[in-house]
C-alpha cells in the first residue's frame, strides 16, 4: 500500500562537522563606529569661472592694441602720432590695469585665506586639546560637523591621516580630496593653504587644513573649503569696471589725438598741395593764412617763397629778353657794317672809318657783356676771386675819368673831375677790378643821366675811409626801385640797354675789398654811387682774402726797405 510505504523521514541532527561548507564570503568594510551615511545635499551646479580673472589682462591688452592697429591712419604723420601718444597711454593702461588687479585680487585672496586659516586654527586648537584619543577626535568631530551651521558657504572636513574624508558638512564621506595642503599640514603640523582647480570638480577653491595633534601625534586633519566663484565673480567685476575707466580714456586720449593731428594734417596737406603747384610751374600763388602759430608762420614763408620765385621769374625772363636784344643789337650792325665793307659799296674815307668805329664799339659792348655774365657765373659758383695788390686808388680813378672823358665828349658829356689835395697811402686791392667798378659806375652815369649834361666824380676822406662819388644830373632812380637796384637781373629803366647784373657785380667786388656800395638819388635831381674803402688791411670774412691783403702788404714793405 502506498500509504503504508510512506514512512517518515526523521531528519538527523547534523553535527558541525557533517555540514556542507559556506563559501567564505569577505568580510564587510564597516564604516567607524556611529558613522552614517549622509544624504548629501548636493549644490546646483552653477557656471563659475574655470580661470583666474588675472589671466584675462594680456588678452585684453591684445584686443586693445590690435583695435589700435585697425584704427585709421592714413599717413605716416598721422599714424606716427597716434602710435607715440595713443600707445604710450594704452601701455600705461594697460599697466595700471594689470598692477591694480593684482592688488585687488591679492587683497581679497588674502582676506579669504586669513579668514579660513583663522577658523581652522582655532577648530583645531580647540579639538586638539580635547580629543585625547582618536574615538574622542571622532565624536567631536561628529559633533563639530553636526553643528556646523556655515555649509552655505564654506564646507567642513575631516580626515585621516592617509587623507580619506571620515565627515563632511558638504559631499559624501569616503573620498579622497588628493590637494597638496593636506599632506603639507600632517607633516608640518602647521596650518597649510591651497588655491586652484579642486581634483575631483575642476572648479577654483581654496582649501586650508590644519593638524589635529594629540601631543605630538597627528590623529586628524580639519579642513575648510570654500569655493572662489564669489570672489573671482567680485574680482572680474572691479576688473571690468578698471577696463572700462582705461578704454574710456584711452578713446578719449585718441579722439583728442586726432582732432589734434588733424588739425595739423589739414593745413599741412594743403600746403603740400600749393608746393605741387608751386613746383608745377604757378608761381606767386598764394595760400589764406589761418592762424597765428607754427603753421601760420610756415604759410607766411610758403607765400613769401612763391612771391619771390614768382619775381625771380621774372626778372629772369626779362634778363634773357635783355640779354637777347643786348646780343642781336651789336651782332647785327657788326654784321651790316662789315659785309657793306666787304661788298665795296662804300669808298668814302670817312664812312669807312664809321663803320669801323661802329664795328669796335659794339664789338667792346659785347666783350663787356660776355665778361659781366663771366663775373656773374663766377660769383654764384662761389669761383669769383680777386687779385691783391696795393694800388693807388686816386690815380686808377683819374684813368678811369680820362679814359671816360674821351668817350663822353663824343656825346657832349662833360665829365668833370673833382680831386682832393690830400695824399692817400697805397690800400690794398684789385686794380683791375676796381677799373671794372669805376667803368660800370661812369658808364651808367652817362646812360642814365646823360640826360643832364654833365657828370661829376669826388675822392676824399670820409671818417678814415676813401670815399669816391660819382653823380649825374638826370631824372634818378625812383623810389621804389632803389632798394633793389644792386639786385641781379633788376633794371629800374627797361627802355634803356643793359644786362641788369653789372651792379650786382661792382657791389660784389667792393664788398670783397671791405668796402661799401651805394646807390642814393642826389640832392637836386639825379643819381649818386658812392664808394667807401677801408685805407687800412680791411676786416673781411673771407679768410683767403684776408690772407691775400696781409701778403700784398708785407710785399710793398719789402720792395719799400
Amino acid at each position: 500500500m502506498a500509504s503504508e510505504d510512506r514512512v517518515p523521514r526523521v531528519r538527523e541532527k547534523q553535527t558541525p562537522s557533517d555540514r556542507p561548507e559556506k563559501k567564505q564570503r569577505p568580510p564587510k568594510q564597516r564604516p567607524a563606529p556611529k558613522s552614517k551615511t549622509y544624504t548629501v545635499k548636493q549644490k546646483p551646479q552653477t557656471s563659475r569661472p574655470a580661470t583666474n580673472p588675472i589671466d584675462l589682462i594680456p588678452q585684453y591688452a591684445r584686443t586693445a592694441w590690435s583695435k589700435l592697429e585697425r584704427l585709421p591712419t592714413q599717413g605716416g604723420l598721422r599714424r606716427r602720432w597716434l602710435f607715440n601718444s595713443v600707445g604710450v597711454v594704452l601701455l600705461v593702461a594697460v599697466l595700471a590695469v594689470v598692477l591694480l588687479s593684482l592688488f585687488v585680487s591679492n587683497y581679497y585672496y588674502s582676506s579669504m585665506r586669513a579668514g579660513l586659516e583663522s577658523t581652522a586654527e582655532s577648530a583645531s586648537g580647540f579639538i586638539s586639546s580635547y580629543a585625547t584619543n582618536e574615538q574622542t577626535y571622532l565624536e567631536m568631530a561628529n559633533y563639530y560637523v553636526s553643528d556646523f551651521n556655515q555649509s552655505a558657504s564654506l564646507e567642513l572636513q575631516f580626515l585621516s591621516t592617509d587623507g580619506q574624508v571620515i565627515f563632511t558638512s558638504y559631499a559624501i564621506s569616503g573620498s579622497r580630496p588628493g590637494t597638496s595642503e593636506i599632506r603639507a599640514a600632517i607633516e608640518t603640523q602647521a596650518v597649510a593653504s591651497f588655491i586652484g582647480k579642486s581634483p575631483t570638480t575642476g572648479e577654483r577653491i581654496m582649501a586650508v587644513s590644519a593638524p589635529i595633534l594629540n601631543g605630538d601625534e597627528v590623529v586628524g586633519v580639519i579642513r575648510l573649503v570654500s569655493s572662489c566663484s564669489a570672489v573671482d565673480r567680485q574680482i572680474l567685476m572691479i576688473i571690468c569696471v578698471m577696463v572700462l575707466v582705461a578704454s574710456g580714456i584711452v578713446i578719449m586720449i585718441y579722439v583728442l589725438s586726432l582732432y589734434f593731428i588733424q588739425s595739423i594734417i589739414v593745413p599741412v596737406n594743403s600746403i603740400t598741395r600749393i608746393a605741387q603747384r608751386i613746383a608745377a610751374g604757378s608761381y606767386g600763388i598764394q595760400m589764406e593764412k589761418n592762424r597765428d602759430d607754427e603753421i601760420g608762420a610756415l604759410v607766411d614763408a610758403i607765400n613769401d617763397m612763391s612771391t619771390k620765385i614768382s619775381v625771380s621769374e621774372k626778372t629772369k625772363d626779362e634778363f634773357i629778353s635783355s640779354v637777347s636784344h643786348e646780343l642781336r643789337t651789336p651782332l647785327t650792325a657788326i654784321n651790316g657794317w662789315s659785309q657793306t665793307l666787304l661788298s665795296g659799296e662804300v669808298t668814302d674815307p670817312q664812312s669807312v672809318r664809321k663803320g669801323l668805329s661802329i664795328i669796335s664799339s659794339e664789338g667792346q659792348r659785347l666783350s663787356k657783356l660776355v665778361d659781366e655774365l663771366l663775373d656773374f657765373s663766377r660769383i654764384e659758383d662761389g669761383r669769383f676771386t680777386l687779385n691783391i695788390e696795393l694800388m693807388d686808388i686816386k690815380a686808377e680813378l683819374e684813368d678811369a675819368v680820362f679814359t671816360y672823358q674821351q668817350f663822353f665828349r663824343e656825346k657832349h658829356i662833360p665829365l668833370i673831375h673833382h680831386d682832393c689835395e690830400e695824399e692817400f697811402p697805397p690800400i690794398p686791392g684789385d686794380p683791375a677790378r676796381m677799373r671794372q667798378v669805376f667803368s660800370n659806375l661812369l658808364d651808367n652815369a652817362g646812360k642814365h643821366g646823360g640826360g643832364g649834361k654833365q657828370v661829376d666824380t669826388y675822392i676824399d676822406r670820409d671818417d678814415g675811409m676813401v670815399r669816391i662819388r660819382v653823380r649825374d644830373y638826370g631824372q634818378g632812380i625812383p623810389e621804389k626801385d632803389l632798394p633793389h637796384v644792386k639786385e641781379k637781373f633788376y633794371r629800374a629803366n627797361t627802355k634803356t640797354r643793359g644786362s641788369g647784373i653789372g651792379l650786382a657785380v661792382c657791389d660784389e667786388i667792393v664788398t670783397r675789398m671791405g668796402g661799401t656800395l651805394d646807390i642814393t638819388n642826389a640832392e637836386g635831381g639825379g643819381c649818386l654811387a658812392t664808394i667807401h674803402l677801408p685805407i687800412a688791411t680791411p676786416t673781411v670774412p673771407d679768410a683767403s682774402l684776408k690772407a691775400q691783403l696781409q701778403t700784398a702788404a708785407q710785399d710793398t714793405f719789402h720792395k719799400t726797405v
